[in-house]
């Protein structure tokens, strides 16, 4: 049986197939038999589990999985792996791999069909070119109890920041308003073939069973979120009049006010609570035709 992390084997299978990486795939396999191994291990699986894997690659995460969980949706969008993949994972009969684009897939439907009822998870090596939509995929169909997954450090450290970092953004915000993160540890760029350029990281999100502060409207919550963010520099009124310039500055000061916020505050120094009590006070703005309560 081919050792999946031996550089020498799998390269002489990649070859075997005919198969050459494709850097618009972001592809990068690893070759250290202790990362897919710990990864899996991260992830907390027993034999009650369904688990989704995007970016099966040679197999050799998929492999460690398969011997915890009960069955591994393996997504895989390069059909040129169909013939490696079917060679590695020959005997792993709990493995179903499906060739198709996870970003554009229905995800919840792709589980029920091959993972049967819940519990769901998802451990990946997600391909660095699509990591964002890959992680907004899975929080936003809202079935996942965990997400453990390898990305670019400087991803990982986005994803966990804190306000009042130079990390936290508007993607900070979406992660952590469904899920509770850590970074477990870095993988170097040894570890892979081809070597990246980047070091990796694995992060393990936890499902929240409700959100970290309530909110009136949450498509507003993200609205306000990708406003404050959207200016770094400036102040946050001034953030915010670009983002909704449907109301005046007097009545986004008023709601900045109503909301316990000094008008000279950025957004990156805002947490959840503080996004989600604006939000509120800059919807209230908005029913009342953007002017300032008392006018």
């Amino acid at each position: 049986m081919t050792d999946l992390t031996n550089y020498g084997e799998v390269t002489a299978l990649l070859r075997r197939h005919g198969f050459r990486f494709s850097k618009s795939l972001g592809q990068n396999f690893l070759t250290a038999a202790w990362v897919p191994e710990r990864i899996a291990e991260s992830a907390g699986l027993d034999s009650g589990d369904g688990v989704l894997e995007v970016g099966p690659g040679v197999g050799c995460l998929t492999e460690q999985l398969a011997r915890r969980a009960g069955r591994v949706l393996a997504l895989e969008l390069d059909g040129r792996l169909a013939d490696v993949l079917a060679e590695t994972l020959a005997d792993r009969e709990n493995v179903d791999v499906v060739f198709t684009d996870a970003v554009k897939a229905d995800l919840p439907a792709l589980c029920r069909e091959h993972l049967g009822e819940r519990p769901w998870k998802v451990c990946a090596n997600l391909p660095y070119n699509v990591t964002s939509p890959l992680l907004t995929a899975f929080l936003t169909a809202d079935c996942f109890e965990s997400i453990t997954v390898m990305v670019q450090k400087e991803v990982a450290e986005r994803m966990c920041a804190r306000p009042g970092t130079g990390d936290y953004g508007a993607f900070s915000v979406l992660i952590q308003w469904y899920t509770r993160g850590e970074l477990l540890f870095t993988v170097p760029p040894d570890c892979f073939m081809p070597r990246p350029k980047v070091t990796s990281a694995v992060v393990r999100l936890c499902r929240r069973s409700a959100p970290p502060a309530p909110v009136a409207d949450e498509a507003l919550f993200f609205r306000t979120v990708r406003a404050a963010f959207a200016q770094r520099r400036k102040t946050l009124p001034n953030a915010l009049a670009a983002g909704f310039p449907e109301l005046d500055r007097a009545a986004i000061l008023a709601a900045m006010d109503g909301a316990g916020l000094a008008p000279t505050l950025r957004g990156e120094t805002l947490d959840i609570p503080a996004f989600a009590a604006l939000s509120d006070a800059l919807g209230g703005q908005m029913r009342s035709g953007g002017r300032p309560a008392g006018e």
